[in-house]
């Protein structure tokens, strides 16, 4: 089949692909309109040793997964809980918590997805103050210069919802939509490519030129 048979297929049964598009399309941004939005809200900590030397630097660095460890907690949780006053249990607060630290630029990231944006803040933010407040106390049993900080990059924010991404879904509806248009549009070729209708059927089944053809008359 040369690309004059795909054109006219297109032409003669393109509307059924443009059709499916637009209601796959339209049905992803109406679901994507109907969920719930979820906000993320980040927290990042920077752990920042009082000097610069080679042994205070490497100490810090190992000590960076234990920070991971000790935030990552349902402890943890119910610290968070008992300060915002939250009508949660700790492991379902947790599971809306992902905490990750980073060994090359010390700090830790504390992420909260959540409904509300400004619980998702609060809540990000006071996960990060239990850090600070733990090195607090762990710096008043060490010398000045032998101190480890914990200090916050920035206030928790949760500038726009993470899911569901309606731009996204629709424009992968009306993509998947399309597709399905066009495997309906081949398949009912395929099934008609035995049907004779024209002479450009009749050539293409013999593979011989039609030479004369008597016209229809009522």
């Amino acid at each position: 089949m040369n690309l004059f048979e795909y054109g006219r297929i297109l032409l003669r049964r393109g509307w059924i692909i443009v059709l499916l598009a637009v209601v796959a399309a339209a049905s992803a941004f109406l679901l994507s309109r109907t969920q719930t939005p979820i906000y993320r809200a980040t927290q990042v900590i920077i752990i920042q040793p009082s000097r610069n030397d080679l042994g205070l630097t490497e100490a810090t660095t190992r000590l960076m997964n234990s920070y991971q460890v000790y935030l990552n907690s349902t402890l943890r949780a119910q610290q968070v809980i008992d300060e915002l006053q939250l009508d949660m249990l700790p492991n379902d607060l947790l599971s809306r918590v992902t905490i990750a630290s980073d060994r090359t630029n010390l700090t830790v990231q504390i992420d909260v997805e959540m409904t509300d944006c400004g619980i998702a803040n609060r809540v990000a933010q006071t996960w990060g103050n239990l850090l600070i407040r733990y090195r607090n106390v762990e710096n008043q049993t060490v010398r000045q210069e032998d101190r480890i900080s914990a200090i916050p990059a920035d206030n928790a924010r949760c500038p726009t919802a993470q899911r569901p991404n309606i731009a996204v879904n629709t424009i992968a509806g009306g993509l998947l939509g399309a597709l399905i248009g066009g495997v309906i549009v081949f398949a009912l070729e395929y099934v008609e490519s035995s049907i004779v209708r024209r002479r450009e059927d009749i050539e293409r089944s013999l593979e011989l030129p039609v030479l004369a053809s008597i016209p229809y008359l009522d």
